[in-house]
């Protein structure tokens, strides 16, 4: 049995093509911390996990609504989405402390998209909490729920950004590398 190895030129990283643009000395680099941190630990993966959880249970509390007209779908919509937007702002402004003191997060297009894409889920939340606002019932269709359909899609378009500066980018891990470039 041979136990000789086999060098390959294969990178440490996966073979998943980047979306819109990769630096492939940033696999080498051992990332950018955090500049919102509580003991090198980044609070802004921990702080989107509420409004994503919020918006995605009012969506779906939406079409509970739309099959059965139960006013209890409503409520919880209306709460959800409330929720939401609450706990949406504080992850916003942890995320933008990042984006404006982390210079590779603005050098990337994906940071711009991923901030884009959260400005806007948060002002179509607004209007969607403004719309039921004293109507709870009455403007979940159609409007009401296609904006909680928005705001899902929306959702899942910024978090695969977010996710490509955290794990192609090396931006908001644990490390020691420079905020401008590997």
């Amino acid at each position: 049995m041979d136990t000789t190895t086999t060098e390959t030129t294969s990178t440490p990283f996966p073979h998943i093509p980047p979306i819109i643009e990769s630096d492939d000395r940033e696999y080498q680099d051992s990332g950018v911390p955090s500049t919102v941190a509580i003991a090198g630990h980044p609070l802004h993966p921990l702080s989107i996990i509420f409004p994503i959880a919020f918006l995605a249970a009012a969506l779906g509390s939406d079409f509970g609504y739309w099959l059965t007209r139960d006013v209890f779908w409503a409520r919880a919509s209306f709460w959800l989405i409330g929720l939401g937007l609450f706990t949406g702002i504080i992850a916003a402004v942890i995320g933008m402390s990042d984006f404006l003191q982390i210079e590779r997060v603005r050098k990337r297009a994906a940071g711009w998209a991923h901030m884009i894409l959260n400005i806007s889920l948060l002002l179509f939340t607004v209007i969607n909490f403004s719309l039921r606002w004293g109507n709870i019932e009455g403007r979940i269709l159609p409007w009401g729920l296609l904006l909680s359909l928005i705001v899902g899609t929306l959702t899942s378009i910024s978090g695969w950004f977010g996710a490509e500066l955290s794990y192609r980018h090396k931006i908001g891990v644990v490390g020691a590398g420079s905020k401008r470039y590997p």
